[in-house]
């Protein structure tokens, strides 16, 4: 029986795969050779208009990675209501002044209200633009129903943010 011989041989197959693997792992190493912080300053954000909605741009053609696509809201209805803001602090709020009464934790976009039910989301377009706020908390009873307190992380941002008559936008 006769070998049949391959036309390259063993030696030169091992040496191949070293050669390989030494430049796989040098990848990460030689990727960063163009890097610059200078070409990182330069690069500029723009806004693009697009059906009432704003997606950045990067470069002037590279839309930027975001984490969910911007999807169009609507509206289900408006009420005019007076806003004002609340933080966690012991006097305005329980013995557990980081949950919310839905049993969630406080953190930015949170709203409490005693009309609208936990899980409602809401727009105040004349005061926080497209920010979408949740309900998620509720107000001492003598508030009513027709008042919204927005969640600030400290007492002074709800003090100064003070009080306020606006409308708001209920969403589907």
């Amino acid at each position: 029986m006769k070998i049949k011989y391959l036309p390259f041989s063993v030696p030169k197959i091992a040496l191949l795969g070293l050669f390989m693997g030494i430049s796989l792992a040098l990848f990460p190493v030689f990727s960063f050779f163009g890097y610059s912080e200078k070409a990182e300053a330069e690069l500029t954000y723009k806004i693009l208009p697009r059906e009432g909605k704003n997606l950045p741009l990067l470069e002037g053609n590279t839309l930027l990675a975001v984490s969910s696509p911007v999807t169009p809201v609507k509206i289900k209805k408006r009420i005019k209501m007076i806003i004002t803001g609340y933080s966690s602090t012991p006097w305005e709020t329980d013995s557990t002044p980081f949950l919310t009464a839905s049993g969630a934790y406080v953190r930015d976009g949170i709203v409490a209200n005693n009309l609208l039910a936990f899980g409602t989301k809401l727009m105040i377009p004349e005061i926080f633009g497209d920010k979408i706020f949740v309900v998620e908390d509720r107000m001492n009873q003598r508030a009513g129903n027709y008042h919204v307190d927005v969640w600030f992380p400290s007492y002074e941002g709800a003090l100064s943010f003070g009080s306020k008559i606006s409308y708001i936008e209920i969403l589907e």
